[in-house]
């Protein structure tokens, strides 16, 4: 108040027992207090960098408890609440009953969980889907990653969604194309290809992005993958690196599901579904065989990847994991 030339004797105070706040002042001296948003009659103020952040996480702000000058939302409770939306369960209710229905316990929705309903529910409602499948022989791909893991640093230990993700990559890399996501005002052809992969967590899912992931080595992928996935468990990773991602990976192979369609993660135009390998007939140079086989599905946003692009795409991605060498050309 002294540095604007305001007498503090004439400043209705509004906090406490008439305490004059920092927004008394500004309010006296005409400048605008900090940005506000109404969450119906609560006002919440954050600082522009705690919004930005909330608002690339899709997090609610009402809520949050903040830390800073006079509660004001910083950076750092953004950061606490994602991480404790990734790390703790829900609080489960008292047990209720309504009528028809057996006793139930009403569980709190985690923001994460709200997130990822809101996402997938206006993806399946907005995107247009269709769904491409291919039926995959990993024989080599299997006996590569047995080479690969005799041969790799202690602590490297290639995985097939490891190998997944680098032919998507590669694939993508070739068909250029189909690295895109549709906005309504342009499609957006990405330079590079990245891959965010589905990883569980006890309150549902992050998905954890591979930069670059056309250019890097299975190894490298490999331990990445590592990284991300101890970490999302533990409710760890920062927001940079689960946001983005030109292309996604799920992967249930290791539940035994044999094939299923994934959703789109807007504005992503693709994501691969990935299910197990198993042991199954196949005809080979006329004759009965058997192969360990891997049912991948393509689910493409139709306004960005046309049924054809899909396919050329699908094929790529075949073609470098029944013959894993490929990747290296």
């Amino acid at each position: 108040a002294a540095l604007a030339g305001i007498d503090i004797a004439a400043i209705a105070g509004s906090g406490a027992h008439g305490r004059i706040t920092r927004d008394d002042v500004r309010r006296a001296t005409g400048r605008a207090a900090p940005a506000e948003v109404d969450e119906g009659r609560e006002r919440i103020f954050a600082s522009p960098l705690a919004r930005r952040m909330a608002g690339e996480a899709e997090l609610p702000l009402e809520g949050v408890a903040g830390s800073g000058p006079e509660g004001r939302i910083v950076k750092r409770d953004i950061e606490r609440e994602l991480r404790q939306g990734v790390a703790a369960p829900s609080a489960p209710a008292e047990p209720e009953q309504l009528p028809g229905l057996p006793p139930f316990e009403r569980i709190r929705h985690s923001n994460m969980r709200k997130v990822i309903a809101r996402r997938l529910t206006e993806s399946k409602q907005t995107v247009p889907h269709f769904y491409l499948t291919v039926d995959c022989e990993i024989d080599e791909l299997l006996e590569a990653r047995r080479e690969i893991n005799l041969r790799a640093p202690e602590g490297v230990k290639v995985s097939v969604n490891d190998f997944v993700v680098k032919a998507l990559a590669t694939a993508l890399g070739r068909v250029p194309d189909a690295n895109a996501a549709w906005t309504e005002d342009g499609l957006l052809k990405f330079q590079q290809v990245d891959v965010s992969v589905a990883v569980a967590v006890p309150n549902g899912l992050v998905t954890p992005v591979v930069r670059q992931a056309e250019a890097k080595g299975l190894a490298e992928i490999s331990t990445e993958m590592a990284d991300f996935a101890a970490r999302a468990r533990e409710g760890k990773l920062m927001p940079e690196e689960y946001q983005g991602g030109t292309t996604s990976v799920s992967n249930l192979g290791m539940f035994g599901i044999r094939q299923f369609d994934a959703v789109i993660n807007p504005p992503q135009g693709t994501i691969l579904a990935v299910g197990a390998g198993e042991q199954r007939p196949v005809v080979k140079k006329g004759a009965l065989a058997v192969a360990t086989v891997m049912s991948c599905t393509l689910s493409c946003d139709h306004r960005a990847v046309d049924g054809a692009l899909g396919a050329r795409l699908l094929g790529v991605f075949k073609a470098l994991v029944e013959c894993p060498a490929a990747m290296l050309l």
